[in-house]
């Protein structure tokens, strides 16, 4: 099902997940570093229970074509229990650590706290969120462009990747906060008479290779944070500290 949800600025999002930190730190006496120390923040202080299923047998949804899970989470905010699919279980599938951690920081983090009190306030009006059975939140793939999944991926992101703890990353490596700027040598120039589908295709494809060359870029980073490289690349790109054109004011090249 999808939640609908109230516009939430970007800014109030990124706050929030900044208390949320300080909050866990202060209870916990402990200085916040990378990588974020996810399952204790969900589990332990915001007192959430995790665990992993088979999310499309659970719910009763066909998986899509070529078998891949297109469910990842869910959650029922009535009663604080999060699923995780259990394709992403980093003990089973290390390699999906980053990601595992950034669904939980966005069941956990997003959903909980942005969209609990929505559940909270509207107890007894069941006909607004269907039946409380089932998980208030699923979390697919193809419902990724809804807003209550932007907003809770953002949550994540900010969770994940405090502003403060990426700009002394990159103060570390770089010396600076200046940004860096891709620069790709073999794009493709299209012809003026070029036809609007190809066109659409030539720049879908121009924006998957600067997409590929930033994640690249973005690698040690996201080793540092425990993400994966689509999610730092992302919140660089985010804070600014990556773009992909020229800006008028000062900012240094990097040529791959």
């Amino acid at each position: 099902m999808t939640l609908r949800v109230p516009y939430i600025a970007d800014e109030t999002i990124e706050r929030d997940a900044e208390d949320l930190l300080a909050q866990f730190a202060h209870v916990r006496k402990v200085e916040v570093t990378a990588p974020i120390p996810i399952e204790d923040i969900v589990e332990k202080h915001l007192r959430l229970r995790v665990e992993f299923d088979d999310l499309h047998r659970l719910l009763g949804v066909p998986r899509g074509f070529g078998m891949e899970p297109d469910i990842f989470g869910a959650i029922w905010l009535e009663t604080g229990e999060i699923v995780i699919d259990e394709s992403l279980d980093p003990e089973e599938r290390p390699a999906m650590e980053g990601r595992y951690r950034f669904t939980l920081g966005h069941e956990g983090g997003g959903h909980w706290r942005l969209h609990g009190p929505l559940i909270q306030a509207s107890r007894g009006q069941e006909s607004l969120f269907g039946d409380t059975r089932q998980p208030t939140v699923v979390c697919r793939s193809s419902q990724a462009k809804e807003r209550v999944e932007f907003q809770a991926d953002l949550y994540s992101s900010c969770l994940l990747m405090p502003r403060k703890l990426v700009l002394q990353a990159w103060r570390d490596q770089f010396g600076n906060d200046n940004p860096r700027v891709l620069r790709r040598k073999d794009r493709i120039v299209a012809p003026c008479d070029i036809e609007e589908e190809k066109l659409a295709a030539v720049r879908s494809f121009e924006q998957a290779r600067d997409d590929e060359v930033l994640e690249h870029f973005s690698r040690s980073f996201a080793q540092q944070f425990l993400v994966s490289p689509v999610a730092m690349r992302v919140r660089l790109e985010k804070l600014g500290l990556l773009l992909r054109e020229v800006p008028r004011q000062r900012a240094l090249l990097l040529g791959w």
